[in-house]
């Protein structure tokens, strides 16, 4: 049985200066693009590489994910999803379900409470309690769950992926 990651990563603080854009348009604050710039390092840190990236297209995930993505190695395949804008669980596990079976390590940049909800829906009985608890508790902007899973992609279930890490932004510094 093939060992895959996926990496749950809520979009980093959104700006709400110019009220007259759109929710679709907005751009990360200061704020976000400092936490952004933060859980990449501390992706390269713990060896969190994704192979393959499947992004909201939305601006404020874009930008997410050119920080991230300026921090780790390069060549990792990106594709821009409509379908993760805002999306329900269930939505978000279906383009995770759909991603290439040669993607190793799988990052997905979107919304809450869609990636919550989804991290929640997923979570094994022998995920790492303490992780599981402060995931459960907030998945505040610019956070990031890590899940092991055997299988194909496609094989993803409820309560099928461990959860094995949870980083956010604060706790960093």
């Amino acid at each position: 049985m093939t060992e895959r990651s996926l990496l749950l990563l809520r979009h980093a603080k959104s700006s709400w200066d110019d009220p007259s854009l759109d929710d679709f348009d907005r751009p990360l604050a200061k704020r976000g693009r400092e936490a952004a710039s933060r859980i990449a390092e501390e992706m390269t840190l713990r060896g969190w590489k994704p192979d393959h990236a499947l992004i909201s297209p939305a601006l404020r995930t874009r930008q997410t994910w050119e920080l991230v993505a300026a921090a780790l190695p390069h060549g990792i395949l990106c594709d821009f999803v409509p379908a993760i804008y805002e999306a329900p669980a269930a939505r978000i596990l279906e383009a995770v379900r759909s991603a290439p079976d040669e993607a190793g390590c799988l990052l997905v940049v979107g919304h809450n409470p869609g990636l919550e909800e989804l991290a929640a829906l997923i979570a094994s009985p022998e995920s790492n309690d303490e992780a599981m608890a402060r995931l459960s508790a907030k998945f505040p902007t610019a956070a990031i769950a890590r899940f092991g899973f055997g299988g194909p992609w496609l094989a993803l279930r409820p309560g099928a992926a461990m959860l094995e890490g949870f980083v956010t932004p604060k706790e960093l510094g």
